[in-house]
């Protein structure tokens, strides 16, 4: 956040302080998704961004460097949670001991499906496939599992792959394993992911939108079961801006904001048949989603409609929210009576998105006309736009991983060339007749033992990033 700021100076200090004092080797029981969204995908980000933010950084970056090396810590106190028959991870490990042996294997849809951008660019920049294996594996499990209408629930046992909450929709327990198919394609500029985005976006456009509305349907039958909006789903506008559907994404927009203004805020659940608050569902916790949304379609359209929401937030959250300590909780939007508390992603992604929504100068809209070069060999266009953020708000950037990929096949193609140094011509025969046996050529110095040669692949785009990463639609380029 402070490197979004431009506090560079505060930056460096928690950046300083992290560095010197986590420990991960510690007896605690951590949630696999949060402990990814929040540890793995902040300290990703902020490897990402520590030379912009003006630290020194080691030879190799980014492809190497102490935060770097954190989040890879941390991520591997997570891999034991994937060790399960399915290949989808449980919902809780012990950082220090693995999974309990007790623990339940009863996990919610975005617990399964939520891994693929923090543990794809770990292993595009490390060279380590494992996180993005364990990822992918996750994703392609649990699509397996969609109903016959092409539906998924919303918990699910990860041992036997049976469906334990059967209701469907966009909102709690479900959103982020959507946005990360997408935002995935984007990053890795993969196709397979997009599709399997498409494929749910038919069926819930079948069975849950009204009205331009997302009701939760039973995901066998696409029966309504909860006829509500839930404030989380309000992301939904902003990921559909990213695959070109403005139109939809527009109108469900102002739906959502329609309820923003009855309360001045968004409540947990919000009845539709009903227009008011669902009884124990009334509060809000300052969160972030339509602001997003507002931030991802005034980028894409320059209507200052989305700009107006990002004013009312800040005059309802200011007015309403503010305390001498922070901001708080709004308990109730009715009567806007408030909690003894702030969440973290307040600052972590109501505030950026907010800041980012009045800022269209800053760095991290940049369109592909500003870069630097990097990278292990200073040869990497690097920060030169599109990047993609997290469900945590942690921007990363798709260069970065880009560039370590290159620099690994590099070095494989390098191994290929040493593999043909290391072996001798065949002994001739006047040779051979004068040895027993088979000629066996000696082992290679550049090949671990079974190791196969590869071919070399392309290793550099012919688009800048900017081309490839559209907002308006078209995600992949002609030759992808």
């Amino acid at each position: 956040m402070g490197q979004i700021l431009g506090n560079h100076t505060e930056f460096q200090r928690v950046a300083t302080l992290l560095q010197d004092t986590i420990d991960f080797d510690t007896d605690v029981n951590a949630s696999v998704f949060e402990t990814n969204i929040r540890v793995v995908g902040g300290l990703l980000s902020a490897h990402l961004l520590s030379k912009r933010a003006g630290m020194e950084v080691e030879e190799g970056w980014p492809c190497s460097g102490p935060l770097l090396r954190l989040a890879e810590d941390a991520a591997r106190k997570l891999l034991p949670a994937f060790q399960t028959p399915t290949g989808m991870p449980y919902g809780t490990v012990n950082l220090l001991n693995g999974v309990d042996p007790t623990e339940t294997p009863v996990t919610c849809t975005a617990g399964v499906g939520t891994f693929i951008l923090e543990f794809s660019t770990l292993s595009r920049l490390t060279g380590d496939p494992v996180f993005e294996n364990v990822a992918r594996k996750a994703l392609k499990a649990l699509w397996r599992t969609r109903s016959d209408i092409g539906l998924v629930g919303n918990h699910i046992d990860v041992v036997t792959s049976k469906w334990v909450a059967q209701d469907a929709g966009i909102g709690a327990g479900v959103d982020s394993y959507f946005e990360y198919l997408v935002k995935g394609a984007i990053m890795l500029q993969d196709e397979e992911l997009l599709t399997m985005f498409y494929e749910y976006d038919k069926s819930i456009k079948n069975y849950t939108k009204f009205d331009d509305w997302y009701l939760w349907v039973q995901m066998h039958k696409g029966t309504v079961s909860m006829p509500v909006f839930q404030s989380l789903e309000a992301f939904w506008p902003g990921l559909q801006s990213l695959i070109g559907d403005i139109s939809s994404a527009t109108k469900t927009f102002h739906n959502y904001y329609s309820v923003w203004r009855q309360f001045g805020g968004l409540p947990e659940f919000y009845s539709i048949p009903q227009g008011y608050t669902v009884d124990k569902r009334e509060g809000y916790p300052l969160r972030p989603e339509l602001i997003e949304s507002a931030m991802y379609l005034y980028k894409a359209t320059g209507d200052p409609t989305f700009m107006q929401l990002g004013r009312d937030a800040v005059e309802s959250i200011d007015k309403i929210s503010r305390v001498n300590c922070g901001f708080a909780t709004v308990k109730d939007v009715r009567d806007h009576k408030l909690d003894n508390r702030m969440e973290s992603f307040f600052l972590a992604e109501t505030i950026k998105y907010l800041y980012l929504l009045f800022d269209p100068e800053n760095f991290l809209h940049n369109s592909g006309t500003e870069f630097e070069l990097g990278g292990p060999h200073g040869d990497c266009i690097l920060n030169a736009g599109g990047y993609i953020f997290n469900t945590e708000a942690h921007p990363l950037d798709p260069a970065a991983l880009h560039c370590c990929s290159r620099d690994q096949e590099e070095h494989k193609e390098l191994q290929d060339i040493l593999l043909g140094f290391s072996e001798p011509l065949r002994p001739s025969m006047d040779q051979s007749e004068e040895t027993s046996g088979a000629w066996d050529p000696p082992e290679s110095i550049a090949l671990k033992p079974g190791e196969r040669r590869k071919a070399p692949v392309l290793s550099c785009p012919t688009q800048p990033f900017s081309a490839k990463l559209a907002v308006m639609g078209q995600v992949f380029s002609d030759n992808s």
